[in-house]
């Protein structure tokens, strides 16, 4: 076994990595208001998530193309120089990805692995390493319109299912839509398939043509979607539940119907962008989509600080990742061949760990992913599970430190400093 070939295996497993974190970084986009209705448990959430992921993997190889085909100029480089461009722009991506999942940030996990692909290719090759052409037209256009073509269209859809059943009884409305949420959130898991897991495919493609392995003619490799379809699904089973809490409950009060009609709008905008071969972000329509619906319901609560952190980290995604990327291949160019890329490696797996270990000391998972929002990403007080306190919320100056357990079994937390009245709870 050559030094080629084990960088080769280094950079499939890498690109499988960052496969995995998109999953669990992008579970949100298809399941976050469908956990904070209600209308599924957060775990069986993500178990249906992770296997619509892995059946959408299969359903078009579009966007793996253009992946493949539109960001690295291949006529300018080739052989173990173009594996150490991929590995290093993989590096980037993983990265920012972990990065923004420790802080709750749903930001896009195509911007990340393109912004440290351009990184390492500039650092590599200069500007001429860059497909610009390609960047422009299917990266850098779609990203800004899809959040404000995803928002238009929720808002719209939320409008309208309000106007139409404004005279039906408000439970009867919230049960029914929770139903339909159901199918329109697996209806985005499918979706998110076809287009995040396909990115992971054609940087390995990248890859082998790289190694001399297939030609850049040949068509997609099944071991190759079989992994990444495994890749992304158990990464969506992980829960991710950092970015599932700040979109579920961080951006809007959500209510059944707006989030079906979210989950509608984005699931459309995805699959048709599937279609044309766009790699465009899911979490930007998915965030579109959900500000769209607080804007289309009369009365409900859009917390513009919240949206404003992501629009700020949606903006520096690109060149964050890029940085990382140049600087990853800067390293192992400096180290040189195979050990450069082992060190290189050897870092992101110091990183991670790392992060994981900070995510520990405050924890959100699956019991406390739909505590009431207080203004930051962990709950400051979460109730244990035999907590069964009801709330009047006809009643005025309610003071509580636990909520009844939601539909969906988890607990919320919440305060008020008003004094509390005789009678508004019961235990």
């Amino acid at each position: 076994m050559n030094a080629e070939l084990i960088v080769l295996l280094v950079v499939v497993v890498t690109a499988l990595g960052f496969d995995f974190t998109n999953g669990f970084h992008d579970t949100g986009n298809a399941m976050a208001t469908s956990i904070a209705t209600g209308a599924l448990r957060p775990k069986i959430a993500v178990a249906l998530s992770a296997s619509l992921n892995l059946v959408g993997a299969f359903l078009s190889v579009e966007v793996a193309a253009t992946v493949a085909k539109g960001v690295v100029n291949l006529g300018n480089v080739g052989g173990q120089a173009l594996l150490t461009i991929v590995f290093a722009g993989l590096i980037g991506g993983i990265i920012w990805n972990l990065a923004t999942w420790l802080l709750g940030i749903p930001s896009s996990s195509s911007h990340a692995l393109f912004g440290g692909l351009i990184g390492a290719a500039i650092a590599s090759l200069g500007m001429s390493g860059v497909a610009w052409s390609g960047v422009l037209s299917k990266v850098v256009i779609p990203a800004l319109l899809a959040p404000v073509v995803a928002g238009f269209v929720a808002t719209a859809g939320t409008w309208l299912i309000y106007r139409i059943t404004s005279n039906i009884h408000e439970e009867t409305k919230e049960k029914g839509f929770r139903l339909g949420q159901i199918g329109s959130a697996s209806l985005v898991s499918l979706a998110h398939g076809t287009n995040d897991a396909q990115k992971t495919m054609g940087v390995i493609f990248l890859a082998l043509v790289a190694h001399g392995t297939i030609s850049a003619d040949a068509d997609m490799p099944f071991w190759v979607k079989l992994a990444c379809a495994l890749a992304i699904a158990a990464g969506t089973y992980l829960g991710g539940w950092r970015v599932i809490r700040t979109l579920g409950k961080g951006l809007v009060e959500i209510a059944a119907p707006q989030g079906m009609a979210a989950e509608a709008s984005s699931a459309a905008i995805i699959l048709t962008s599937s279609h044309l071969g766009l790699p465009l972000s899911t979490t930007h329509v998915a965030t579109g989509s959900i500000l769209g619906t607080g804007l289309g319901r009369k009365g409900a609560e859009v917390r513009w600080g919240v949206a404003r952190r992501m629009a700020l980290a949606w903006m520096i995604t690109l060149p964050s990742a890029a940085l990382v990327g140049a600087l990853c291949w800067g390293l192992a160019n400096i180290v040189g061949g195979l050990p450069g890329v082992l060190v290189v490696f050897a870092v992101l797996i110091a990183l991670s760990i790392w992060m994981y270990l900070r995510s520990r000391r405050d924890p959100v998972d699956s019991g406390n992913v739909n505590a009431d929002w207080d203004g930051g990403l962990v709950p400051t007080e979460v109730p244990g599970p035999d907590a069964h306190i009801t709330v009047d919320k006809r009643e005025r100056g309610i003071d509580v430190n636990v909520l009844k357990n939601s539909a969906d079994g988890t607990t919320a937390a919440t305060r008020s400093h008003i004094p509390t009245m005789k009678g508004t709870t019961q235990q």
